[in-house]
Order: structure tokens, then sequence, then C-alpha cells
């Protein structure tokens, strides 16, 4: 084999892969109570809880497994034996939030107040002025903004 055929198959070795085709589609949240958390999102976001599972043997009542799908983005809500509801803003040396959702919404004090009638609450720390930060009833952080 000449040494441009060689040349040419490690750079064939050595292309990338075709791509295949990858969508996201749902982000799972862990909670000690899943299904009731799917409760809140499905009233808070006006959508369906679309699964509901009971706990597993051995587990508690308040585990299983549950499904909210809304237009843009499907939420799955998992058993979590060891949660621990994260801090924000983040402290030195406790559980701190790797992830949020962002919701956007059209009237920013209204859905503040339909959060709170849901079961959010409001987070003492605001860092801006046109997004509110709020915990859901399992102390995940979300965020309402216009």
């Amino acid at each position: 084999m000449s040494s441009a055929r060689r040349s040419n198959a490690k750079l064939d070795l050595m292309a990338k892969p075709r791509k295949p085709s990858i969508r996201l589609t749902s982000i799972t949240l862990a909670a000690p109570a899943p299904r009731e958390l799917a409760q809140f999102y499905a009233t808070l976001l006006d959508a369906e809880i679309t699964a509901s599972d009971p706990p597993r043997p051995g587990e508690p009542e308040d585990a299983g497994w549950a499904q909210v799908k809304t237009p843009n983005l499907t939420l799955n809500f998992e058993f979590e034996q060891q949660w621990q509801a994260p801090y924000w803003p983040a402290q030195s040396e406790r559980q701190i939030a790797t992830q949020h959702l962002d919701i956007q919404v059209d009237e920013l004090a209204d859905a503040v107040e339909w959060a709170i009638s849901c079961g959010a609450r409001s987070t003492e720390v605001q860092p801006q002025e046109a997004v509110q930060v709020m915990f859901d009833p399992a102390g995940h952080p979300f965020c309402l903004f216009c």
C-alpha cells in the first residue's frame, strides 16, 4: 500500500462518526413525594399528568413516579429516598441546586400569585428585576420570567 493510501486510511479511521438523530425530550426531577410534585407542576402549568405509578415494594407511600407533559417539554418525577432540598443561593458545604426550571410568563406579578396559590414559595433573594426565583413544594428552585 502506498504512503498516500495509508495516510487516507488513517484519516478515515479518525473521521467523526455520522451524527445520529438526538432530541431532548424531558427533564427528571428527584423528590421525596414525586406524585405530589407532579400534581403541583400540572396545576402550575395547566398541564396533564400523563403517568403516575405507585411506590415499588418496600418504598414509602409517598414514593412512586409520575410524568407531566407540557406542549414544549415533559417533566418526569422520580422518588429519591435521600432527598435534600438545595440551598439557593448556594451556600458553602450545603446541597446546591445544579439546575432549575425557567418558566416564561406574560405577567410576572400574576404568575407569582398563581404559583404561591399552587404551593410554591418565594425566595428571599431576587437577583433580577424581571425574574422571580421561587421554590416548589419539594424545595427545587425555579424561575418565573417575562
